[in-house]
């Protein structure tokens, strides 16, 4: 991660980027309207059960997983080949995410190593620790020049440390930068996309932006679709101003359909159509 100057709050820096104060108001807006829907008051429950399976799918779906949401509902064996398998790890890291939270301020590097044991569901060496030097990565749909192991784990120990040190960063902001950071590095042999749109979800209940987890920002970033994704990861990695706030901005896209959807979902619970 670079940004546009030395600050002590590099993260808050990020928040005066070109169009990202309008985002975060948005989705500050987009969020609030989800949580003062009526159904938010007895129903939260459902609205989140609902937001994490729509979220998995959604996840799934950028890791090459593109299923129906009632084939998701349908299924029960998720190892049986490629597909299924992501499907799994994908609905097993949503379940898991919110049981994180108190360690992420702490030890966000434990978090991380949890996340990545639970996707991979192996006791095979390489889970659930940063790949060495010369292992593989197993993923495809990333085609961003892979740091060395070297460089992996000093930028993973900034991240640590910038998340540990907390700060004045708008909560998207540190979402955004821990989605993008940890596609960048793809810090783990496999499910790199499954673990850094989890540890965003983490970031974005966490700090109180969506505390229940209705607004499932996987489920944007899967209507938006996987070129817009990648796109918006190539302005990440570039570190410019203008490609970081692209990369914020999507993602703020993202949360705002994730909060649509949820809010559809309350529109159903109302009327008893769901």
């Amino acid at each position: 991660m670079s940004t546009t100057g030395a600050s002590a709050d590099p993260l808050a820096a990020l928040g005066s980027l070109p169009g990202v104060a309008e985002s975060v108001e948005s989705v500050r807006k987009a969020v609030d309207r989800v949580y003062g829907h009526r159904v938010m008051r007895r129903r939260s429950g459902a609205v989140t059960s609902e937001a994490a399976l729509r979220g998995a799918r959604g996840s799934a779906a950028l890791s090459g997983a593109d299923w129906a949401l009632e084939e998701v509902r349908r299924r029960s064996d998720f190892g049986v080949d490629g597909e299924a398998r992501v499907m799994g790890a994908s609905l097993r890291l949503t379940a898991e995410a919110g049981q994180l939270l108190s360690i992420w301020r702490q030890s966000p590097l434990r978090v991380l190593a949890r996340l990545h044991l639970v996707a991979a569901a192996s006791d095979g060496d390489e889970v659930g620790r940063p790949r060495h030097a010369g292992e593989p990565v197993d993923e495809p749909l990333i085609e961003l020049p892979l740091p060395g192991a070297d460089e992996l784990a000093g930028r993973l120990e900034g991240l640590s440390e910038l998340i540990i040190a907390g700060g004045s960063a708008p909560a998207l902001v540190t979402a955004a930068v821990v989605h993008g950071e940890l596609l960048a590095l793809r810090p783990f042999t496999s499910h790199n996309g499954l673990v850094a749109r989890a540890a965003e979800r983490v970031v974005l209940i966490g700090s109180g932006l969506d505390p229940k987890s209705v607004c499932p920002a996987e489920v944007g970033h899967a209507e938006l679709g996987r070129a817009a994704y990648l796109a918006a990861l190539d302005g990440y990695a570039s570190g410019t101003p203008d490609g970081m706030a692209a990369w914020i901005t999507h993602c703020g896209k993202a949360v705002e359909l994730g909060a649509r959807e949820s809010t559809a979902v309350c529109e159903a619970l109302q009327r008893g159509a769901a």
